[in-house]
């Protein structure tokens, strides 16, 4: 299962007009990155939930052929959150061993090492989980033994020199049918929060996988122009360029993003920078370390509350990432 249904609320206004699986990354929506990831393992028939513009990601999706998988849409008219998603998707999981991934990461992490260890531990469930080296702001996933204690809240970077780093939640998961007697039926709810916890708590066997490999995850608009600029380096490029987009002959374009349909004019900048669908840059202007969407898509829509602010100017609506 793919869980998609999140509102995207820290990637806004990228997240307006689509879900956050279904904004573009190097011309391939995010959320195909993770449907062929499971496709590589064998995994072909993969359940998709939906709640925010649920079309935007039936549109980069469709039947899944494309990925090399047969997918099924299951559509929450509430949102359910990672414990009531699933739960809302039982009859299409229950009956055998299923595996459940966020739809915002991008990796090359080895489910069949996780899958091992998920039975040889005989576990309920298993937690695919990486050292976070860095001490990002990722909730802190406790474990002895291999199996899971609990979960803390964000790491200290002083709390860790000269420790092993904490551990950290891929949203890569092993699940067993079992899982559905600890998700209450139809109301919201989180693994990490509501389910896991109250598994724990029963002396449930829950492993924790600690894998090796990349992972990317893509939750901040920061965060996605960062990543999409370093996936975009291994190419040996700094710009990626959606279809129809034209960019003049005297505008200065380096390590951007551009969706479809963007014209960028003549003598305008453009630097470490998003643009979104059918986005005019004119003529001299310069956009430095933001991400652009046309005004008349967020015109008179709130703010959510997590979201950074932004400026109309002209026709379009600037974010700045600028600290």
């Amino acid at each position: 299962m793919i869980l998609s249904a999140g509102y995207g609320t820290r990637l806004w206004p990228l997240t307006e007009d689509r879900t956050k699986p279904a904004i573009p990354i190097l011309g391939k929506p995010l959320v195909g990155y993770v449907a062929e990831y499971l496709s590589r393992y064998g995994c072909d028939e993969i359940v998709v939930n939906l709640h925010h513009r649920p079309e935007s990601v039936r549109r980069a999706l469709g039947d899944g052929s494309r990925f090399g998988v047969r997918l099924h849409y299951v559509e929450e008219p509430e949102i359910l959150g990672t414990g009531g998603g699933i739960e809302n998707a039982r009859a299409l999981l229950e009956g055998e061993s299923f595996i459940a991934v966020n739809g915002k990461i991008i990796t090359d992490i080895d489910l069949n090492a996780a899958l091992e260890t998920h039975r040889r531990a005989q576990a309920l469930a298993t937690l695919v989980v990486l050292p976070n080296l860095s001490c990002e702001r990722f909730s802190m996933v406790k474990a002895k033994d291999g199996m899971l204690q609990g979960f803390g809240g964000m790491p200290i970077k002083d709390d860790f020199v000269g420790k092993e780093p904490p551990l950290m939640f891929t949203g890569i998961q092993i699940l067993e049918p079992a899982i559905f007697d600890y998700i209450p039926r139809g109301v919201f709810s989180h693994s990490t929060t509501d389910v896991y916890p109250q598994a724990v708590a029963k002396g449930e066997p829950l492993a924790v996988h600690v894998a090796q490999g990349n992972w990317f995850e893509l939750s901040t608009i920061q965060r996605y122009l960062d990543i999409s600029l370093q996936l975009l380096s291994e190419t040996g490029a700094d710009i990626s360029t959606g279809d129809g987009c034209s960019i003049s002959m005297s505008a200065k374009v380096n390590e951007a993003i551009l969706w479809d349909n963007v014209i960028v004019e003549d003598g305008a900048r453009v630097r470490r920078a998003i643009l979104a669908d059918n986005v005019r840059i004119p003529a001299g202007a310069v956009i430095e370390n933001a991400a652009v969407v046309c005004a008349s898509l967020v015109e008179g829509k709130e703010r959510p509350p997590k979201a950074l602010k932004g400026e109309i100017r002209g026709d379009n609506f600037v974010v700045s990432l600028a600290e």
